[in-house]
C-alpha cells in the first residue's frame, strides 16, 4: 500500500508540469514567435531603451567566442560596445558567422525586447538561441510526454491500491520499461518529425495517445496473468 501512495503522489509533479506546458508555455512560446514575426524596425532617432518591443539594429565588438561541439556543446559569443545589451550570446550551432568570428571583429546584431536575437557580418547572419522559434511541436511532445508518464503512475499506483493483496505486483520489467521506452519514443518519433514537416503542435498529442493506448494493450496482452496464492492452502 506503501507504495501505491507514493505512487499516486509522485504522479502529480508530472501531471502538474503538463498543465504548466499546455496552459502556460505553449501559448507563451506561439504568442512570443507571432509578436517577434508582427514587430517592426524601431523609429529613426527614437531613443535607445534596454527594453523595446521594436526591432532594432546594434553594432557589437566580439570580445571572444567559445565552441566546444560535443554532446553538449556550447557555442557563445561575448560582445561589447553597446548601450544596454552587452554580455554573452548564446547559439544552438556553431554556423555559419560564429565560428568566422574573432576577437575584435565587429557585428551587427538585431535586437527585440532586450535580448539579441541574430548577428550579423558581411551579409551573413546567424540567428541565437533568444529568437523565437515556430516550433510549438516539441513543446507539445514535451507535454504529452509528462501527461502520459502521469497517467502510467496513477495507473500502477492505483493498481497496487486497489488489487487483491495476494496478487503479484504489475513487474517493472514486463510493464514499466517497455511503456516508458515506447512512451520516449512515441513522443520524440512524433514531436521531431512534426517540427521538420510543420504539422500543428495538437497532431501530436492526437497520434501520441491513441499509440500509447494501443502499446499499453499489446504490452498487457503478452504479459502472463497474475497469479493469487492459494489461501485455503496457507489457511
Amino acid at each position: 500500500m506503501r507504495i501505491g501512495v507514493s505512487l499516486l503522489i509522485l504522479s502529480l509533479a508530472p501531471a502538474l508540469a503538463c498543465f504548466f506546458v499546455f496552459a502556460v508555455w505553449l501559448p507563451s512560446d506561439m504568442e512570443r514567435y507571432r509578436d517577434y514575426g508582427e514587430a517592426e524596425s524601431c523609429a529613426t532617432g527614437a531613443p535607445t531603451e534596454e527594453w523595446e518591443d521594436c526591432l532594432r539594429t546594434a553594432s557589437f565588438t566580439v570580445d571572444s567566442t567559445k565552441i566546444t561541439q560535443s554532446r553538449s556543446g556550447s557555442y557563445r559569443a561575448t560582445l561589447s560596445g553597446a548601450p544596454f545589451w552587452n554580455g554573452t550570446v548564446a547559439f544552438g550551432d556553431p554556423g555559419p558567422l560564429l565560428r568566422s568570428l574573432q576577437p575584435g571583429d565587429r557585428v551587427t546584431a538585431t535586437v527585440w525586447r532586450g535580448d539579441i536575437t541574430a548577428l550579423s557580418r558581411g551579409g551573413v547572419r546567424q540567428r541565437t538561441s533568444e529568437e523565437p522559434r515556430d516550433e510549438p511541436q516539441m513543446t507539445s511532445a514535451i507535454g504529452t510526454f509528462l501527461g502520459l508518464l502521469a497517467a502510467l503512475g496513477l495507473w500502477f499506483g492505483a493498481t497496487r491500491l486497489t488489487g487483491p493483496p495476494d496478487r503479484k505486483p504489475l513487474p517493472w520489467a514486463g510493464y514499466a520499461r517497455p511503456l516508458l521506452i515506447a512512451l520516449l519514443t512515441a513522443c520524440a518519433g512524433v514531436g521531431l518529425p512534426s517540427v521538420w514537416l510543420g504539422f500543428p503542435w495538437w497532431l501530436v498529442p492526437t497520434l501520441v495517445v491513441p499509440l500509447m493506448v494501443c502499446t499499453t494493450w499489446l504490452v498487457h496482452r503478452h504479459q502472463p496473468q497474475p497469479r493469487y496464492r492459494d489461501r485455503r492452502a496457507r489457511s
